[in-house]
């Protein structure tokens, strides 16, 4: 079911392979957490030039994101709404792509090694579940084709999951 050595770094061969296998792990299984889980490992291990991979849950009691299954070093537990590159896609529900983290207004480090950044909102219904957000040690690493991947793989995890 999962072989790394399949992965070249070609986003255009990779994320069908990523998709499928994610589609295969969570084939069936309704548990949201487990299929996070599932879904921060897979990409940990199925992209190149990542250093964190991972879910942010939003608490809607408290208005914040909260840290959820990730792959990487220990993260931010709490973040509100609006601040850093999560906040900001969780606010404005839209992907947030950011070539260089240092340039971006209000960033959190999280992890020093980190220079890009892609998030992808978590939305159902019309409603934030959370967020994906994947750091990269590269500057520039990600972009249009890993964004419709990743939204892709995002609409996959909601769709079979239960909420």
């Amino acid at each position: 079911m999962f072989t790394p050595t399949l992965y070249t770094g070609d986003r255009a061969k990779d994320y069908p392979i990523i998709n499928g296998q994610l589609s295969a792990l969570i084939a069936g299984e309704p548990n949201f957490i487990a299929n996070l889980s599932n879904a921060a490992a897979l990409l940990w291990h199925g992209l190149k030039d990542i250093n964190w991979a991972g879910f942010y849950l939003m608490d809607e009691e408290k208005g914040e994101l909260v840290l959820g299954p990730f792959q990487g070093l220990p993260a931010c537990v709490r973040i509100p709404l609006g601040r850093g590159v999560c906040g900001t896609a969780a606010k404005e529900q839209r992907t947030v792509i950011v070539p260089d983290v240092h340039a971006f207004p209000g960033h959190i480090a999280c992890d020093a090694a980190s220079r890009s950044e892609i998030v992808v909102p978590l939305i159902k219904e019309g409603k934030l579940i959370g967020v994906l957000d994947i750091d990269s040690p590269i500057t520039d690493r990600f972009n249009e084709q890993d964004q419709e991947a990743l939204e892709k793989l995002v609409n996959s995890l909601l769709a079979e999951s239960q909420l």
